[in-house]
């Protein structure tokens, strides 16, 4: 330590900014085993004068008639986002880098990750419009023929998890592309020289030089996405949903902010939300386990 103390010197904002925001915060975990209820006087001396109630509102949540809806959207929505959304990034940057005009290449990579900038607040008003009786989507299939009426896509719940999963794909494809992108720039450009001596063509040195290459990073980001298969996420689903589909939209993080924060039930939010950080874990420490069995790929 006293060799490389400028070293640590530059590694101590990091470490404190992680310590502050993201250790700090996490004695509220309390908050999931009390009966709090906020009041007039000071947070803290509410907070632990609280009564302790330990598991109870986890009992609540899961002998609750909302537990089993919630659970199957919130992972339906995000296995069906995983199975559209992960391999597509790996086929867009692939195709890429077979493109060999440059200007070309570079506007496409553009366009493509420009949605990842936008707020969902925007994403979701030109989803609602393409998606609307009137709109280019229900225009374009009835000029085909498809369809002799509009289809009200987002008041058609079995419709809602394929919207949710495209609209994150869409969004983020681009953005998740560069990595792999980055990961092709490092492959050794010996290797295509041995495979094109070799006979081998563009198509066969995809398969056999840049996919082997890609596959350490695909395993990394795999283990984080299925670790996060728990995470359908909150500002999707808020802004898309309504009503009519809401026994298909609701999911773990919509269901905390409307009992939590809108009913009150800060003790009950708190607890579902421990649940959902507790499983999303186990399921990060599972698939690494898993792929440093199969592949001596891991995260650590």
């Amino acid at each position: 330590m006293k060799q490389q103390k400028w070293l640590y010197l530059m590694i101590l904002p990091g470490f404190l900014c992680t310590l502050v925001l993201s250790y700090g915060p996490m004695f509220g975990l309390y908050m999931a085993f009390i009966n709090y209820s906020p009041g007039g006087g000071p947070f803290f001396q509410q907070f632990f004068n609280s009564p302790f109630i330990g598991l109870r509102w986890f009992d609540y949540f899961f002998n609750s008639g909302d537990f089993y809806p919630i659970l199957r959207n919130t992972l339906a929505q995000s296995t069906l986002s995983l199975l559209i959304g992960f391999p597509a990034p790996i086929i867009l940057a692939l195709a890429i880098n077979e493109v060999r005009q440059g200007l070309f290449k570079k506007m496409v990579q553009t366009v493509s990750y420009l949605p990842h900038f936008i707020s969902w607040v925007i994403a979701a008003n030109i989803i609602v419009t393409m998606l609307s009786s009137q709109g280019p989507l229900n225009q374009l299939l009835m000029a085909l023929h498809l369809i002799d009426k509009p289809i009200l896509f987002l008041m058609n719940g079995h419709m809602f998890w394929w919207i949710i999963a495209f609209s994150n794909t869409w969004k983020d494809m681009g953005f998740n592309a560069i990595i792999y992108l980055a990961a092709i720039t490092s492959i050794n450009s010996d290797l295509y020289e041995a495979a094109r001596v070799d006979g081998a063509n563009r198509w066969k040195q995809m398969l056999n030089v840049t996919l082997p290459a890609l596959v350490p990073t695909i395993t990394i980001l795999l283990i984080l996405s299925l670790g996060n298969v728990i995470n359908a996420g909150f500002d999707q689903q808020y802004l898309l949903q309504n009503t009519t589909v809401l026994e298909y939209s609701d999911v773990i993080d919509t269901y905390t902010y409307r009992y939590g924060l809108q009913n009150g039930m800060f003790s009950y939010g708190a607890a579902v939300g421990l649940f959902k950080s507790v499983v999303a874990f186990v399921l990060v420490v599972s698939v690494n386990t898993w792929s440093k069995k199969v592949n001596q790929q891991s995260l650590y």
